[in-house]
């Protein structure tokens, strides 16, 4: 009898040891681990030569994942998304480090504060106190510490900015200047998710779409869309998903000859969307009858992971196409092997796009006017990923 009371007992109680959170301590040599963090990035720099100068913000976001979206900067915390402040100090030293998600500050009176964000959700952090967990901030990500990497703290980093920009369980390029996802950088920041672990993240949002094309770009069907959609559902789901039959009656429009031939970026692509849309069919396991052309098409090296042969050679993005859109060029690297790819001049953040046709640049008041007049956003989701899964391999 006692026995079965205890096996019960067990049952019962065996859910809330498995939810028990491990509470976080305090950071005890944030400049260490700084320290570490740059002398990686310097390594990165020198093999990729190309940089760019960002201002200097000084700025750290908190908010992985379905979190609230927190911004550290100038002794403040605030609501990313209202500009509310939710935590104030008077400081006399912070050190940011990007790659603990982490802020130290040494207060006016002495007192030493930390924002760090783990697994668990965001934390502050005193000396003698027991950690407070920031309310909106408790969702479970996973965030690998990438040991044995060559590149392992920038990889942090670069988690971190595909993490920040997952929103409502939507993957959107940039959380304050894009309202909706759009399928190509959510294709990439799946990549990344799925070897992180981390789909659960956006599992809802992939189930939920009901349109093979985001309609992004002023209601132009982008052609790649359809493939993209495959590939996302194919992670999460399988060929029955609601969505897959709309896009296989949609693709038809582009077809042409045997291969795919429409918009995108408001440029005819065929490579680039034969590619995508015949990955998308093997990804789902669905017959595939198209053939890729045997034509130039700049965005062919957009495809890195497949296909690679069937690509014809031409003139490769522009300097000014890796200053405003990195991910180009970090793509391209990933295809041919190089190093055209730009670094910024900042520790954080390590990811950027300007002059997006269609991003809403006023949403960057909260964290600096000047940005919105440049119509520069970071960290950028697709630029984050293209480095990480280039950078992951070595």
């Amino acid at each position: 009898m006692h026995f079965r009371l205890l096996f019960l007992l067990l049952i019962l109680i065996r859910p809330a040891l498995a939810q028990r959170v491990v509470l976080p301590t305090l950071h005890n040599n944030p400049a260490g681990e700084l320290q570490v963090y740059r002398e990686n990035l310097a390594l990165l720099r020198q093999e990729h030569p190309t940089h760019r100068e960002l201002p200097n913000l000084k700025f750290f976001l908190f908010g992985m994942g379905d979190r609230l979206k927190l911004i550290y900067r100038n002794g403040r915390l605030l609501n990313a998304l209202t500009g509310n402040i939710e935590e104030q100090w008077q400081v006399t030293q912070e050190i940011i480090v990007p790659s603990a998600y982490l802020v130290h500050l040494v207060l006016a009176d002495g007192q030493i504060v930390q924002i760090q964000e783990d697994e668990t959700g965001v934390w502050l952090l005193q000396p003698n106190k027991r950690p407070k967990l920031i309310p909106g901030t408790r969702s479970r990500v996973n965030l690998p510490r990438f040991a044995g990497k060559r590149f392992g703290p920038v990889l942090r980093v670069l988690h971190q900015e595909i993490l920040i920009n997952v929103i409502h369980g939507r993957p959107v390029p940039n959380f304050l200047v894009y309202q909706k996802p759009r399928y190509r950088d959510a294709a990439s920041m799946a990549m990344v998710l799925r070897q992180t672990n981390n789909l659960m993240l956006i599992h809802d949002w992939i189930m939920a779409i009901h349109d093979p094309f985001d309609r992004n770009n002023n209601d132009i069907l982008d052609a790649d869309n359809p493939g993209e959609v495959l590939f996302l559902v194919s992670l999460v789901s399988d060929k029955t998903h609601p969505v897959v039959q709309m896009v296989l009656n949609s693709i038809r429009q582009f077809e042409k000859d045997n291969y795919i031939a429409g918009k995108s970026d408001n440029t005819e692509h065929p490579v680039y969307q034969t590619k995508w849309f015949k990955y998308g069919l093997k990804s789902l396991n669905l017959p595939d009858r198209y053939s890729i052309p045997k034509q130039y098409d700049s965005y062919s090296s957009l495809v890195w992971w497949a296909y690679t042969h069937d690509h014809v050679e031409g003139k490769k993005f522009s300097e000014d196409s890796g200053l405003n859109y990195p991910y180009l060029s970090w793509a391209e690297d990933h295809f041919y092997a190089g190093n055209r790819g730009f670094i910024g001049t900042l520790d954080y953040p390590l990811s950027w796009e300007q002059h997006a046709d269609n991003a809403h640049y006023p949403g960057l008041t909260v964290l600096d006017k000047d940005l919105v007049k440049q119509k520069l956003a970071f960290p950028q989701a697709w630029h984050a990923a293209e480095m990480f899964l280039l950078l992951e391999k070595q």
